[in-house]
């Protein structure tokens, strides 16, 4: 059995699953599409599934669990910004992004900035660059020139 087209979806730890759903649809905008119980909370947003789940262990991950991609990262960070997200800052030089005023940008136009959750997960938002943008939708489209 090969993996290769199988879906792959993100699971987010929670300490408590119901203050992270409070969390969720008062900063971020999102509700759950389905309660499964000692399961989780199971979330869609664009064309991705995801899962908050209760565990003790819930933010002891030092690194990004889950990020959202974005068309627009400056208008995602005011309008998180607006509902009180708090954005990271890094200096990491060669070890990693450094970032000013929340966002870390490349010089073809990407960018990237990091949130920590209501359980202590790292959470980002990326724009891809242009050239990006524009390899994903030829890949998409069967264009392998």
């Amino acid at each position: 059995m090969s993996l290769a087209n199988s879906t792959v979806f993100a699971l987010i730890p929670a300490h408590d699953a119901q203050r992270a759903k409070r969390w969720y649809e008062e900063k971020l905008g999102i509700q759950p599409t389905m309660d499964l119980g000692p399961a989780g909370l199971l979330y869609g947003t664009g064309q991705s599934q995801w899962l908050i789940y209760q565990t003790p262990f819930a933010g002891t991950g030092k690194h990004t669990i889950a990020g959202f991609l974005v068309d627009d990262i400056d208008a995602s960070m005011r309008e998180l910004r607006g509902n009180g997200v708090t954005f990271e800052d890094y200096a990491m030089g060669e070890e990693g992004p450094t970032t000013e005023n929340g966002v870390a940008r490349d010089p073809e136009g990407g960018a990237a900035a990091w949130f920590t959750d209501s359980e202590g997960n790292i959470i980002s938002l990326t724009q891809l660059s242009p050239s990006m943008v524009a390899s994903a939708v030829g890949a998409a489209a069967g264009d392998t020139a």
